[in-house]
C-alpha cells in the first residue's frame, strides 16, 4: 500500500474514533501520525518498525498498527470500530462538511443510519431542530445528498477509459472492426458517463451476440436485452455496458446519430431541416460524406456537443486544435515538499525522461497547511535544491512556482517580496467554499487584479462526482484575466477539468491564454494531461493559445516579462 492508502485508513480510524468518543489523546496521536506522513513524504511501503518509529508523532505502537495496515489493509482498533458502527453511517461520513460529531447526533438522537434517512429527516424539518444544526446546515444537507443522488451510478471517464479499451479490444477480436464504434457519452469522451456504449454493425445479429456472450469479463443482465441490444457489465468494476447492433447498411448513418449530442443534431443545415434529419433520411459511405453533403465542415466524434464546434470550424483548421504531443511541460505539479508523493529530484527526472522541457513546481503555500504548504524557509530550500537540479539536468529546466491560496478577501497568501521570488503564481482557492455567486466572483476577481497571479488555478473548485464547484460568474472572472493577462487553467485532474470546456471558446474570444496543468501530485500524476487536452478540444482550445505548448527558452522569456512589468 502507498501513503495515501495508509493514510486513507488512518484518517477513517480517526473519524470512527471521534464517533465513538475513543480517548482524546489517542485520537490526536492517530491525526498526529498522519499530519507527520505527509510531511515527511518518505514511502512508508518498506520501512522497518524502528524507521517508522523516526517520523515525528509515531511511537511504536503506531508503528505496529500502520505495519499491520501494510499487510493487511486494516488493523484491530478499526476492524473494532467498525463492527460498532452501522454500515450506512461510513457513507454519511463521505458527506463533505459532515464531520463526525454532527453524524453522531444524527445517529444518537434521530436513529439515521444512511443517506436515505437523513433525506427524509431533512424534508421533515428534523434536523433542524437539532441542537447545532438549524435550518441552514439542513439545507445544505439536501443540496449535498441531491448532489449525491444525481450523480450515483455515474463514472468520471479517466477512470472508465481503461477498461472501455480493454472492452473494446476483446470485441475486435470476434467482430469486424471497420463495423465497431464507440459512442454516445463515452464515445464522445464526457466527462462524466454512465456506461461505456459501442455500435456494433452486422447482418448476422444472433451470431455476434454469441460472441459477445463469450468474452470473459462481460456478464449479460437479460431482462435489458434484445435481439439487437445486449446490456449487461464489465465484472471487474461493476461498470454498466451497451452493445447496440444495427444493419451494416446503417453503421453510418447510427454512428453518425448516436454520437452527436442533441444539440450538434439540432443544428440547421440547407433547405430548412437539422443536420440529424439530414443525417436520418439520407445513406452515405463514410461520416465525412455526410458531413460534405451538408455542406459543413467535417466534426470528430468527440467534438459533437453543439457548443459552436461546427461555427469554430467554419473558421479555423482541426489541425490548429492543441494535441497532447503540443504539450511541453506541466505546470502545476506537488512534490513532498508539500502533499506530493515524489520528490523535486523524482519529478524532474520522470518529466525529463517522458521528453518534456521543463518542470513547473507548484508545491502549496503555506496557509495550506493540511497540505504541508511552504513556509518562507522551505521554499529558501527548494529554490536551492531547483538551483542545483536546473544545473545538474540543463537544457531541461524546473520553474520556480508555487500555488498561492487565495485568502478569503481575495489576496494572495505571502507578501510582495515573497512572490517576487518565483517564476510564476498559479493562484488558487482551496478554504471558505460555502460562498454566493457576488463573494466568490469578487474574491477571485482581486486575485486576478493581484499583479503576482500568473494563472488562475481550478476557477470553481468543483470536484466531480464529489461537489459542486462555488458559483462564480463566468464571464466576469475570464474578462477580469483578460484585462489583466492572467492565464486560466484547465486543471487536468479527472476530478476537476475545471475551467470547465463550455468556457473555453469564451476565454478565447477575449484574449486569454489558457493551461493545461495536471496538478500532479505523483509523477504518475502528469498524463492526466491527457484528459485536459479532450476538454480543451472540445472547446476550441489551440495549440497556439495553450501556454506550456511554448519552448523553454519561449516560456522563460514570457515569465521574465511577466515579472518585468510587476511593481
Amino acid at each position: 500500500m502507498d501513503n495515501k492508502e495508509i493514510v486513507t485508513i488512518l484518517q477513517l480510524t480517526v473519524q470512527l474514533m471521534e464517533l465513538h468518543e475513543e480517548n482524546s489523546f489517542k485520537i490526536r496521536g492517530y491525526q498526529s501520525a498522519v499530519t507527520s506522513i505527509e510531511r515527511e513524504g518518505k514511502p512508508l511501503q518498506d520501512l522497518s518498525l524502528s524507521q517508522l518509529q523516526e517520523f515525528p508523532g509515531i511511537g511504536k505502537s503506531l508503528a505496529e498498527t500502520i505495519s499491520r495496515i501494510r499487510e493487511t489493509g486494516s488493523h484491530p482498533l478499526l476492524d473494532t470500530l467498525l463492527e460498532n458502527t452501522p454500515d450506512g453511517i461510513r457513507e454519511l461520513l463521505q458527506i463533505k462538511g459532515l464531520g463526525p460529531k454532527k453524524i453522531k447526533a444524527l445517529w444518537k438522537e434521530l436513529e439515521i443510519t444512511s443517506t436515505h434517512e437523513l433525506m427524509e429527516a431533512c424534508q421533515a424539518g428534523q434536523v433542524a431542530k437539532l441542537k447545532g444544526f438549524g435550518e441552514k446546515t439542513q439545507d445544505s444537507i439536501i443540496q449535498k445528498l441531491e448532489f449525491i443522488a444525481a450523480n450515483q451510478g455515474k463514472w468520471l471517464y479517466a477512470d472508465i477509459d481503461e477498461a472501455g479499451e480493454t472492452i473494446q479490444a476483446a470485441l475486435e477480436k470476434v467482430l469486424d472492426q471497420e463495423m465497431l464504434a464507440a459512442v454516445g457519452e463515452y464515445g464522445r469522451m464526457a466527462e462524466i458517463v454512465e456506461n461505456v456504449t459501442f455500435l456494433i454493425g452486422t447482418n448476422t445479429p444472433g451470431e455476434s451476440l454469441k460472441k459477445i456472450d463469450a468474452i470473459k469479463g462481460l456478464r449479460r443482465e437479460e431482462r435489458f436485452c434484445s435481439p439487437f441490444r445486449w446490456q449487461g457489465e464489465w465484472e471487474s468494476l461493476g461498470l454498466k455496458v451497451v452493445l447496440l447492433l444495427t444493419e451494416k447498411k446503417a453503421f453510418v448513418r447510427q454512428k453518425l446519430l448516436k454520437t452527436s449530442s442533441r444539440s450538434h443534431l439540432l443544428h440547421p443545415v440547407a433547405g430548412g431541416a437539422t443536420l440529424g434529419e439530414h443525417f436520418y433520411t439520407e445513406a452515405f459511405g463514410s461520416e465525412e460524406e455526410a458531413y460534405a453533403a451538408a455542406e459543413l465542415p467535417y466534426i470528430p466524434a468527440s467534438l459533437r456537443e453543439g457548443n459552436g464546434e461546427l461555427e469554430w470550424a467554419q473558421q479555423h483548421s482541426l489541425e490548429e486544435l492543441l494535441t497532447v504531443d503540443d504539450l511541453k511541460g506541466p505546470l502545476h505539479n506537488h512534490s513532498t515538499y508539500s502533499d506530493g508523493k515524489n520528490s523535486l529530484k523524482e519529478l524532474a527526472e520522470y518529466c525529463k525522461a517522458a521528453g518534456y522541457e521543463y518542470l513547473g513546481m507548484a508545491d502549496h503555500s503555506r496557509s495550506a497547511f493540511y497540505a504541508n504548504g511552504l513556509d518562507e524557509d522551505r521554499i529558501r530550500l527548494q529554490h536551492e535544491e531547483i538551483d542545483r537540479l536546473n544545473e545538474e539536468l540543463a537544457p531541461f529546466r524546473i520553474f520556480k512556482g508555487i500555488e498561492s491560496d487565495i485568502l478569503m478577501d481575495g489576496s494572495l497568501d505571502y507578501e510582495a517580496d515573497v512572490l517576487a521570488g518565483f517564476d510564476y503564481i498559479v493562484a488558487s482557492i482551496h478554504s471558505g467554499l460555502s460562498m454566493d455567486i457576488k463573494k466568490a466572483t469578487a474574491r477571485l476577481i482581486r486575485a486576478i487584479q493581484n499583479p503576482y497571479t500568473t494563472i488562475l488555478g481550478h476557477p470553481t473548485g468543483r470536484l466531480l462526482l464529489r461537489r459542486e464547484g462555488y458559483p462564480i460568474d463566468h464571464r466576469a472572472v475570464i474578462d477580469a484575466c483578460a484585462m489583466h493577462q492572467v492565464v486560466i487553467e484547465i486543471n487536468a485532474n479527472p476530478w476537476r477539468l475545471d475551467l470547465d470546456w463550455r468556457w473555453v471558446r469564451y476565454a478565447m474570444d477575449q484574449g486569454v491564454v489558457l493551461s493545461i496543468n495536471p496538478d500532479a501530485h505523483a509523477n504518475e500524476g502528469i498524463w492526466d494531461m491527457k484528459y485536459g487536452v479532450i476538454v480543451g478540444r472540445k472547446g476550441g482550445l489551440t495549440k497556439d493559445r495553450t501556454l506550456n505548448t511554448k519552448s523553454v527558452d519561449e516560456l522563460s522569456d514570457y515569465f521574465k516579462k511577466r515579472k518585468h512589468n510587476k511593481p
